[in-house]
């Protein structure tokens, strides 16, 4: 045994033979407060026996035939891998017709001519004493019959129809079943009464077996394999059942009582038979053990009453039924200490301003001492939900402010005495980019500059460290760091990409990125460049285990001097036809020397890289086997995250094949409780990259840790992660909600944060759900639609954007972490203030007269507040475009019409009307009407329409006094003139036509002369003119102008009332109008357009 340690070391190497050793061994650690035992040890000498000499006949089959080969290798320990090869040492071929059983036979579903062979060999090897075993050859000869039979499958093994099999929980089950038959049967696998698990199973040797890892109680039952080819079917069914050897529910753990406690220990295990449990003190049975009064064995527990210091032992719970037994120790310490604080004196912590602050209060005493803090040397006890006390006696300050600077008292108590310690927290402002890295395109061969301009706390000392593409800075003497910047000098390809400036302090970290882009200069007369051509002639020298070298030759560098050679490798055992990154070495180096790992079998190859790029690969070198090792490496990317509350999944990233440097790779998973003074719990698993962990405590801390193995041994201890168990959601609701009412469409809620206990999980954040109840103004409640604002992170406040004016609100408050929402807060009303009014509905006029005019208009959609008045205001437009003088009248609110009377006759007014509030008017909608002419000067002129325009008067101009307009009317009675007399002389020619008297007896109603009795027009429909045109003003024949319909905007005046607005009145939208109009149909809502205005339309 070792000195000074507890190894029992056994050396064969000088002498003696292993089997003198063979036996069952414990180990017993002992002093004065107990004993403690190790689990039993077996320790058996490894046995490798030469195979039993046999005469083996040849074997003559007729073809279509079935044929077992056995292989019966000799009983090793352990036992052996089996394999069958020829006499040049190559793994015969296997087949859904030939394959090798578990057993190690090898099974012929129907013989082939091509199976005609002398030199089947089976090979059995001994991995622990590294020897291959070899049976003597088996000759098969297959001859030929015509015609050959076809068979159905019959089953080769199993045999009968049923069989059992017996598994332990947590092993890999296997079931086999290979059949015979011509043609070659197919095997599929059924479980009767269920589905076989859907990520656990695997079927190998083409189906022949069927494979469930990490086997439970659950996957008990009757498995059928059936076997089918054109001819029938065969099955068997294979009767599982899944025993357990014990396994831990509540392991015993240690236990620290103080005199006069009382106190349990729990040893609870399961299995299949249930585990008997048996109880020892100090390593002898409880039965037979000194006697303690305030002991008491209770089957499963062993129960303390008021211990005294000699109760001190250590106490071993045995677990076992007939297929193993568990055995752990757990220590009854009975301490009497008064309390101690291991926490440095006058400690300094320091933490970011809003970040949070732990100060740490470790102690030790017995009993428990019950842990107070203070603030300031006489402060009073720190109470409250601004601060998280943890049963460790570490305080923690969720959001750290200025005024939490200072000195922190903790005190430690029990019945023996007390103790105090002094610790010091500063808060310090945050660390900051005032001006960030912008985004830079440079020419090549030019200079490029970023800034990076920092704030932070005047007593931390900050470091600025530059990347490019999350790399360190090229070893380039044109890369230039100065203080708030990265200068780069004569710019090339190369350097284009991202650039990020990261600045760090002991406390925190801050980065900001940009891209530069490099574009060409301009062009210049030059050589043709090329990439490389591939180097070639490779080979490899020096060949070590875990090294080689490797050489070539360049290939012709094209005009462009090849500035590296990249190598890469192919592993042809784990990944065939994979290329792999090796390494890079400059372009003047033509050998480079090649760490190797072990049982990858590689291939190289060389790729030259000039300034225009990568050459093709060179064609492979020869391939290298490197021997089997331990694993190098461990899994990464190891986490632990509960998927249920009681729960810890534990995930990793698992080694690729050539990281497993062996054969039988393997993952050690082992957990325990954070700050619990428990031991490791492990279990070995293959094939997978997930282990669950049942029956934990609610998002507890927990240290995992995951190590490979493989055949040869284990990887070098892993390091340690956290992981937390499985969320669950939380339990309080956040309290003191307040609303306070900024404006009529925006709020700020504030609510105190949650306890951290009681979240029950990661904090995510608070969300607040609040909805309209009814408009102050209508009184008439509608659908609640609620919605939804998240706010991340241990905020206590938040805006609520986009509320209704004059509206009344509810609101409530959550706690959110990754489980889900906890409770709601008590719901919150509150209410917004009046707003200005959206504009009117609509504005129709009608009815005009002479001198007056009738508007009729419609309350708005959103009053927002209670309507005190309309604002009505109006003035004449002449036809020069000219704006009259502006005239308002205020209308109450109740009105919805109004007659304007002693207006001019046949005059345009434009018109602009709006609502009012308390608060202030709303936007406003516009309007052009026109006033009839006095009739006795109507003569000869169409009547004018009245509808929308636009905010710019239309030209009106007296074509009648018009020197062109009397021309054209002229050539136009002259046309007429010339084509009556033409239509008089063909009717002269070809005699009279009935349908011509028709027409005159009947004349259109459409087109009537002028009629002379009211000195007015007829009415005369031209097809031109109902055309719109780009840029006329038609409006619909009841004078109505809707918000989206109306071309008479005040955009054309600068303003814009059809633009969007946020709620805090920032303009979002921007006017947009349609560009051309259905023309009016009817004669009391169509304006005949002048010629002047028709031609300004098209110009």
């Amino acid at each position: 045994m070792k000195p000074n340690s507890g190894t029992l070391v056994i050396n064969i190497m000088n002498g003696g033979k292993a089997e003198a050793y063979e036996g069952v061994y414990q180990c017993t650690a002992r002093n004065e407060r107990g004993a403690a035992i190790s689990n039993n040890i077996v320790i058996r000498p490894s046995r490798s026996p030469l195979w039993t000499k046999e005469k083996l006949e040849p074997n003559q089959v007729r073809e279509g035939d079935s044929l077992v080969l056995h292989c019966r290798p000799p009983v090793g320990l352990p036992p052996p891998i089996i394999f069958w090869m020829d006499n040049a040492f190559q793994r015969l071929p296997q087949s859904e017709r030939v394959s090798q059983g578990l057993n190690g036979d090898l099974y012929f579903s129907n013989v082939q001519p091509e199976d005609t062979r002398e030199d089947y060999i089976c090979y059995a090897r001994f991995n622990h004493t590294q020897t291959i075993q070899q049976k003597q050859p088996i000759s098969v000869k297959v001859f030929s019959t015509k015609p050959v039979t076809e068979r159905p499958p019959i089953l080769l093994t199993p045999t009968g129809t049923t069989s059992n099999k017996v598994e332990l929980r947590g092993n890999v089950l296997l079931l086999e079943c290979i059949a015979a038959g011509l043609p070659t049967p197919v095997i599929r696998w059924i479980k009767e009464g269920g589905e076989l698990p859907a990520n656990r199973t695997l079927f190998e040797n083409f189906k022949k077996t069927l494979k469930i890892i990490d086997v439970s109680e659950a996957d008990s039952g009757n498995y059928k394999c059936i076997a089918r080819n054109i001819l029938g079917s065969t099955h068997h069914v294979i009767s599982v059942t899944v025993k357990a050897a014990p396994y831990w529910i509540t392991a015993p753990r240690n236990l620290v009582l103080s005199p006069g406690e009382d106190g349990t220990l729990i040893c609870r295990a399961n299995g299949n038979p249930k585990p008997s449990i048996s109880w020892l003190a100090n390593g002898v049975p409880i039965a037979i053990a000194p006697e303690d009064p305030s002991r008491k064995v209770d089957g499963d527990t062993i129960i303390f009453s008021a211990v005294q210091e000699r109760s001190s032992a250590v106490y071993q719970c045995n677990a076992s039924n007939e297929y193993g037994y568990l055995l752990a120790n757990a220590f009854v310490n009975v301490l009497a200490e008064p309390p101690r604080i291991l926490t440095p004196a006058n400690k300094l912590y320091q933490v970011i301003l809003d970040s949070p602050a732990l100060i740490d209060c470790a102690y030790f005493g017995s009993p428990k001492p019950e842990i107070e803090w203070f603030k300031g040397v006489k402060g009073s006890i720190l109470r409250g939900n601004e601060y998280v006390f943890h049963d460790n006696g570490t305080l923690e300050i969720p959001v750290a402010q200025k005024d939490s600077t200072g000195t922190y008292t903790c005190v430690a108590r029990n019945e023996l005495g007390k103790i105090q310690n002094e610790v010091q927290l500063e808060v310090k402002d945050p660390t900051m980019i005032i001006k960030q890295p912008e985004y830079k395109v440079i020419q090549r061969y030019g200079h490029v500059s970023f800034e990076c301009i920092i704030k932070h706390d005047s007593t931390l000392i900050p470091t600025v460290i530059w990347l490019k593409d999350n790399d360190e800075l090229p070893d380039d003497e044109r890369f230039l760091v100065g203080k708030d910047n990265l200068t780069i000098m004569n710019v090339t390809d190369k350097d284009d990409g991202t650039y990020t400036c990261i600045v760090n302090t002991t406390l925190d970290s801050v980065s900001a990125s940009a891209v530069l882009t490099v574009v060409a200069a301009p062009p210049t007369p030059a050589i043709i460049y090329a990439r490389p051509n591939p180097p070639f002639d490779l080979e490899l020298t020096g060949q070590l285990e875990r090294s080689i070298e490797l050489s070539w030759i360049p290939g012709d560098e094209n005009n462009s001097p090849i500035t590296s050679f990249v190598i890469e490798y192919e592993d042809g055992l784990h990944e065939p036809g994979v290329w792999h990154y090796q390494t890079e070495v400059p372009g003047s180096q033509t050998t480079v020397q090649l760490k190797l790992s072990p049982y990858v079998n590689y291939s190289f190859r060389v790729i030259a890289v000039n300034e225009i790029g990568r050459s093709q690969p060179s064609e492979p070198s020869e391939q290298y086997l490197t021997k089997s090792a331990n694993p190098d490496e461990n899994p990464s990317n190891v986490q632990g995250i509960g998927s249920e509350p009681d729960n810890l999944v534990i995930t990793w990233e698992s080694l690729k094949g050539f990281q497993s440097n062996g054969p039988g790779l393997q993952y050690k998973v082992s957990w325990r409780q954070k700050d619990v003074d428990d031991e490791w719990t492990s279990v070995v698993v293959a094939n997978v990259s997930k282990y669950i962990v049942s029956g934990t405590p609610t998002f507890v801390p927990y240290e995992i840790k995951v190590q490979a193995l493989n055949d040869l041994g284990y990887a070098p201890e892993p390091s340690e992660v956290i992981g937390h168990s499985g969320e669950d959601l939380p339990m309080v609701a956040p309290g003191n909600v307040q609303v306070h009412v900024i404006n009529s469409t925006l709020a700020k809620v504030h609510w105190d944060p949650v306890p951290l206990k009681s979240v029950r999980g990661h904090l995510q954040g608070y969300k607040v759900y609040y909805w309209k109840v009814q408009s102050l103004s209508r009184r008439s409640k509608r659908h609640i639609e609620k919605k939804i604002l998240t706010f991340r992170g241990n905020k206590t406040f938040g805006m609520l954007p986009g509320l209704e004016p004059y509206s009344s609100y509810k609101l409530n408050v959550r706690v959110v972490n990754g489980k889900g929402e906890g409770p709601a807060s008590p719901d919150k009303v509150f209410k917004t203030p009046e707003g200005v009014p959206s504009s009117p509905s609509f504005l129709k006029i009608t009815n005009p007269t002479l001198d007056s005019l009738t508007l009729e208009w419609g309350s708005p959609t959103h009053p927002n507040g209670v309507l005190i008045s309309y604002i009505l205001k109006f003035q004449p437009i002449n036809n020069t475009h000219e704006l009259g003088p502006l005239v308002e009248i205020r209308i109450p609110a109740n009105e919805s019409s109004l007659i304007l009377k002693n207006l001019n006759y046949s005059t345009r007014y434009k018109f602009y009307f709006n609502a009012q509030t308390s608060v202030g008017s709303g936007s406003q909608i516009t309007e052009e009407a026109v006033t009839i002419m006095d009739e006795g000067k109507m003569a000869g002129i169409p009547r004018p329409a009245v509808g929308a325009g636009k905010a710019m008067a239309s030209r009106q101009v007296d074509i009648a006094t018009q020197g062109w307009f009397i021309g054209l009317m002229c050539a136009v009675a002259l046309l007429i003139l010339i084509l009556l007399i033409v239509c008089f002389i063909r009717r002269n020619k070809g005699g009279k036509y009935p349908v011509k008297e028709k027409e005159d007896a009947h004349a259109d109603p459409e087109i009537q002369p002028m009629k002379e009795d009211d000195g007015t027009f007829g009415e005369y429909s031209d097809a031109e003119d109902h055309k719109p045109l780009k840029k006329g003003s038609r409006t619909p024949s009841d004078r109505t102008v809707k918000k989206e319909d109306s071309d008479d905007s005040l955009v054309d005046y600068g303003e814009g009332v059809n633009g969007q607005f946020n709620e805090d009145g920032s303009f979002i939208g921007q006017y947009s109008g349609k560009k051309e109009k259905e023309p009016a149909e009817g004669n009391e809502s169509s304006e005949a357009p002048s010629p002047v205005n028709a031609m300004n339309s098209f110009v």
